[in-house]
């Protein structure tokens, strides 16, 4: 039996599968969601708006999406992951893309569950956005001005591979723990890649290298003629510099036995008209979406902070209830510990700003949770509003995160006030605990 999670409220026409709405940024959701599942496949990432108003990169999201999967799957029962991310080259300063890829492995290690990861370059076959910016650059631009990165080596892989390896590994999942490159036979530049696309497709393309790197206007040449969102391609022509070849593996060995070359992939791939089919979800949002975030008015900040040794998630939340007022002076008081509810109160009217109330089931001492209850800042909303202190990164670091958060004010006017303001606030608690842990 296959459960699918999805953002949206309705399963694609045609599925046989059971459709689950989850929202992956709630933990309770994830654990009601993965109940009775014995392995979890783990296919996502963050390069895409989830609020109308999002304060947050991509990393701190995705590492906060996979710790929230571990936690919900600890929870469920579930016996074994699988993640399907990207190469992760040895003895490299990695990317910001490249970390958090081996960040999110190591949040879904940090719980019950085993996992296995594998670790692939791109992905050739429909749907997939790679494949996607790559016929788009090669069918639009007769002359290609290539920068450096375009010499730099990737082993692709056919989808129809990798499902291959996705099988293997549901089949005996715990017999493949741990982390596993896997990719085609072939070994290329990303311009030879475009050269054979070109013949492939039947044009002709003048490819002229240079030897920059400048990785601005590499993304703007492939947000403009690739057809890909601009907070898609940034962390993806960061990561271009890196060779991405895959080392020898059990898994892979077994794979290359069958495998399909770059060539005979990219054909397979492609439509009639010799167009590649356009990703479903992940390189755009659709109108209905976009309309949704417009009118849903929520905020999603999320920001990485330092922990001091010796401390947790519940010593830096109380702190934060302490930092407050210090930094507010005069201005601000914090009320804490009738029921629970802790209120932010302006001086010297006394008028409650914001009203939370700390969920204790849903805190522990690595997780403190406080759910948006009123205040004049805030709209009462569907009561799924709230801030959290989580642990990271083996307790090296700590997210603190307001989800589905519904601002009182006019739109415009949060967005020039209370959202810069917020975001000043998180850094000076940052520096704040920089401080603290210095003195640790």
């Amino acid at each position: 039996r296959l459960r699918a999670l999805t953002r949206r409220a309705s399963a694609p026409e045609g599925s046989s599968a059971e459709w689950v709405r989850c929202d992956l940024f709630s933990v309770s959701d994830v654990s009601a969601a993965l109940e009775g599942a014995d392995v979890a496949v783990y296919l996502v990432h963050s390069m895409l708006p989830s609020a109308r108003l999002t304060q947050a990169s991509f990393d701190d999201l995705d590492v906060l999406l996979a710790d929230n999967f571990a936690r919900g799957a600890e929870a469920a029962g579930v016996r074994h992951i699988l993640y399907v991310g990207g190469f992760a080259p040895r003895d490299q300063a990695l990317s910001r893309h490249l970390r958090s890829r081996r960040e999110v492995e190591e949040a879904l290690r940090s719980r019950g569950a085993g996992v296995t990861a594998l670790r692939s370059g791109i992905i050739v076959g429909p749907g997939s956005s790679s494949l996607w910016i790559l016929v788009n650059l090669v069918r639009r631009l007769p002359v290609m001005v290539l920068p450096r990165w375009t010499r730099s080596r990737t082993q692709p892989i056919a989808l129809d591979d990798l499902l291959r390896a996705v099988r293997r590994v549901l089949a005996e999942p715990g017999a493949w723990k741990g982390s596993f490159d896997v990719a085609g036979p072939d070994i290329l530049t990303y311009r030879e890649m475009m050269q054979e696309t070109a013949a492939i497709l039947g044009l002709r393309r003048l490819m002229i290298t240079v030897g920059l790197l400048s990785p601005k206007l590499s993304r703007l040449w492939v947000t403009l003629f690739g057809s890909a969102p601009a907070s898609l391609v940034k962390p993806l022509v960061e990561s271009l510099r890196h060779d991405m070849v895959a080392e020898p593996n059990p898994l892979h060995d077994w794979l290359l036995e069958d495998a399909a070359p770059f060539r005979v992939a990219l054909r397979r791939s492609l439509d009639e008209r010799a167009r590649p089919t356009p990703p479903p979800s992940s390189i755009q949002l659709g109108t209905a979406e976009r309309g949704r975030l417009r009118a849903a008015r929520t905020v999603r900040s999320v920001q990485r902070l330092p922990l001091p040794a010796g401390r947790n998630a519940a010593w830096v939340a109380e702190e934060y209830l302490r930092f407050l007022p210090k930094l507010a002076g005069r201005w601000l008081r914090v009320d804490a510990g009738d029921e629970d509810a802790v209120r932010f109160r302006l001086e010297p009217s006394g008028r409650t700003l914001l009203e939370l109330r700390y969920a204790r089931d849903r805190s522990r001492e690595d997780r403190a949770v406080f759910t948006v209850v009123g205040g004049d800042l805030a709209r009462a909303g569907d009561g799924r509003g709230r801030l959290e202190f989580r642990e990271i990164t083996g307790g090296t670091e700590v997210i603190a995160a307001v989800h589905d958060f519904e601002p009182a004010l006019p739109w415009f006017v949060y967005n020039l006030t209370q959202a810069r303001v917020h975001l000043w606030v998180m850094s000076r608690f940052a520096r704040h605990l920089r401080g603290a842990q210095n003195d640790s």
